[in-house]
């Protein structure tokens, strides 16, 4: 299930670092423990380059993915690192809506994922907004409007968005040093990458605000990984193989809201 941990590659070549190795068998782990029994209609809203889609369809799932067409944005991830991912071709027609999409399948439609209009209410039972989804679209608060308004009554979402860990390191890197005392009072936290895209960051506090704004009762506000680089790195370096008890012991570990560069929150929709 998890990329192989044997090649621990040297910079400039074309092979994953270490700790996007890591970091991706994590997410897919969590995606995985997440995800429900039974044949469900899952929307994903969380672009080409998310996991969820292609896990919840292996495990039966009628997913509906929702992109905008545009195979190169590019949402740099945790410590700046290029997120890894084949650009979607998808032919671009209306889907037949008439036919019932049978169980395991993705049905791609092109449309902006942040505005759903064109989905029935309560048309799904789980939404996955991961890869930071709600974090790119910086309006979020219209976008997870749309998201609880898909979702029936106590379905179930699972979103993935940058931290304010992430953003202040990123402010600091950039030696931003009067918008990083700004920081922790701030509303809505926006940071610039220096490619010129703007994340938009959270604090447990802030997230959670979000979500109860629209009607969804936050279950769990967890980092999506509490070990660091140099400690991920150091050990699969030494232990090439050891990869999948790294991930065992991340999902294992009890972890500290505030900690991580990204968060993982899991929510229901109010009956």
């Amino acid at each position: 299930m998890y990329p192989a941990a044997a090649a621990i590659i040297a910079p400039g070549t074309d092979q994953l670092p270490v700790y996007q190795l890591f970091h991706e068998a994590v997410a897919r782990a969590q995606l995985a423990a997440w995800l429900p029994r039974g044949r469900h209609t899952i929307v994903d809203v969380s672009g080409p380059r998310g996991p969820g889609a292609e896990l919840a369809a292996t495990a039966g799932h009628t997913v509906l993915r929702v992109t905008d067409g545009s195979s190169t944005a590019s949402h740099p991830g945790p410590a700046g690192w290029a997120a890894r991912g084949e650009p979607v071709q998808q032919e671009r027609k209306r889907p037949d809506r008439s036919a019932k999409p049978p169980p395991g399948a993705i049905v791609p439609l092109i449309a902006d994922p942040s505005r759903l209009s064109f989905l029935r209410d309560g048309c799904a039972d789980e939404v996955i907004a991961e890869d930071g989804a709600l974090s790119t679209h910086l309006a979020a608060e219209a976008m997870i409007a749309e998201i609880a308004r898909v979702l029936r009554p106590g379905g179930r979402v699972l979103a993935c968005v940058d931290s304010l860990m992430l953003g202040m390191s990123v402010l600091a890197g950039q030696h931003r040093w009067a918008h990083l005392v700004d920081v922790p009072h701030e509303e809505v936290v926006l940071v610039p990458w220096p490619d010129g895209s703007i994340t938009r960051c959270y604090g447990p506090d802030q997230a959670r605000e979000l979500f109860t704004g629209a009607g969804l009762a936050v279950q769990s506000i967890q980092p999506r990984t509490m070990l660091s680089e140099s400690v991920v790195t150091h050990v699969l370096r030494r232990a090439p193989r050891s990869l999948p008890r790294l991930v065992r012991a991340e999902l294992a570990a009890s972890s500290d809201e505030s900690l991580g560069t990204q968060l993982v929150i899991c929510a229901r929709k109010r009956r």
